[in-house]
């Protein structure tokens, strides 16, 4: 029926249906389109589109168990993922190229930071550790611990001497760039070096075209700077530029397969080893087999003599055991009156020793008389000893005359010898 011929109550009934249908359709199309923007926008956040993406490559030997999208990890953090992997063309150094970006930013503390910042100009490597016991291998990269950052936020400028000599505040520019001397020495080193004019006057003197430097103030949102290790400076950094990503080395764990196969190679290397080993240990075996079957047999002939000497250990225990053992049962009793003996005869020693003493000093006292009584004879007759001296001198000279008596000379011969004479001279008459 077409719409004209509808009453007027019908028709103002219809337009207000369709207005409602209208607006239910509109709503429901825009929460669509909402929750499918909201989708995009949550999946993009998680995925990192949204955040500053510092690239970054290494050489690898192999790409095995490598895949696109795998994590890259710093400090146990997930930073970044895995962009490209590609050999390299024949001829070259190297084999495998790992493209990598890190786009994360450490959001735990109270000031978020960019995992990028973690990576400096040295100390920072890139290490590929299985993962799994699989063999399954991942990209970790160590922290930074000398340098400065790869990446920088404030726009490296190039600047003449003229115009560095007339900044405002030199104290606010930084070197972006590492000057050596006509000796490849480092002098002036990037980040540290402000351009005041004392280094100004020194950098001068080296006479450089032009410096590299930026402001400390001026931070930009995203990176704007990448360092260059072959130029030692800063250049500017663009995203969609594939030569500003940086090489970091690489340090390469071998596979799991390959130290299996290597492992499987030193066992059956060792093996015969092990089997000659375990031949020695079966005859080892037998061998204290047969000592200790040898060793029950001289127990069992040591036995009478093991109870001999538990039955003497048993006579042997009360006081004196030993002594009647070794001596006899009256040995006791004859050293007993031994001992009493030595005693009697020492105290008559004693006794005896004190009277033989006595008599000694008495035949002291009595010789000591006589010599007194002799002294005194000596002092009171002075000629005695000079008769005496006579007597003997007078009986000397008779016995020397006959020696030479006709009569008596043969009583005095005596045997010869073989020792030379002694001629002796007549004895003088006294006159």
């Amino acid at each position: 029926m077409p719409l004209q011929d509808l009453t007027p109550q019908l028709r103002t009934r219809l337009t207000k249906t369709e207005r409602s249908v209208g607006w239910f359709v509109f709503l429901a199309t825009a929460l669509l389109l909402f929750g499918f923007g909201y989708y995009l926008y949550h999946a993009a956040e998680h995925k990192g589109w949204f955040l500053e993406k510092a690239k970054f490559y290494t050489y690898i030997n192999s790409a095995s168990d490598l895949n696109l999208g795998d994590p890259v990890y710093l400090m146990g953090f997930q930073v970044g993922v895995v962009t490209r992997i590609s050999a390299e063309p024949p001829r070259t150094h190297h084999d495998v190229r790992i493209d990598f970006v890190i786009n994360q930013i450490n959001d735990s503390g109270p000031t978020p930071v960019p995992y990028y910042s973690y990576v400096w100009s040295h100390g920072s490597e890139v290490k590929l550790n299985s993962t799994s016991f699989l063999g399954k291998r991942g990209l970790t990269i160590t922290r930074g611990t000398n340098g400065f950052g790869i990446y920088s936020t404030r726009s490296p400028q190039t600047l003449s001497l003229a115009q560095a000599q007339k900044l405002s505040n030199p104290d606010d520019w930084r070197l972006a760039e590492n000057i050596f001397d006509a000796s490849s020495n480092l002098v002036f080193r990037a980040w540290t070096t402000s351009l005041v004019q004392s280094n100004l006057t020194r950098i001068a003197a080296m006479k450089p075209e032009s410096l590299i430097a930026f402001h400390i103030t001026d931070i930009h949102r995203h990176l704007v700077g990448v360092w260059d290790e072959s130029g030692q400076r800063y250049q500017k950094f663009d995203y969609l530029v594939a030569s500003n990503a940086y090489e970091l080395p690489a340090e390469e764990s071998p596979d799991i397969s390959d130290e299996l196969q290597a492992m499987v190679a030193q066992v059956k290397a060792a093996l015969p080893n092990v089997l000659a080993l375990t031949n020695q240990l079966t005859a080892v075996l037998n061998n204290a087999a047969n000592a200790t079957s040898n060793l029950n047999v001289v127990i069992a002939a040591a036995h009478p003599l093991v109870a001999n000497f538990a039955a003497i250990s048993g006579d042997l225990r009360g006081p004196g055991a030993l002594g009647d053992w070794v001596l006899g049962r009256n040995a006791s009793l004859q050293l007993e009156g031994a001992l009493t003996n030595a005693n009697l005869l020492l105290a008559n020693v004693d006794t005896n020793l004190d009277v033989l003493t006595g008599q000694i000093g008495l035949t002291l006292i009595n010789l000591a008389d006589i010599t007194s009584n002799l002294n005194a004879q000596v002092q009171a007759n002075s000629n005695l000893l000079w008769g005496i001296s006579k007597t003997v001198a007078d009986a000397d000279s008779f016995i020397q005359g006959l020696k030479h008596h006709w009569l008596l000379r043969s009583a005095f011969k005596t045997k010869a010898t073989n020792q030379p004479s002694i001629k002796t001279q007549p004895p003088t008459k006294a006159k």
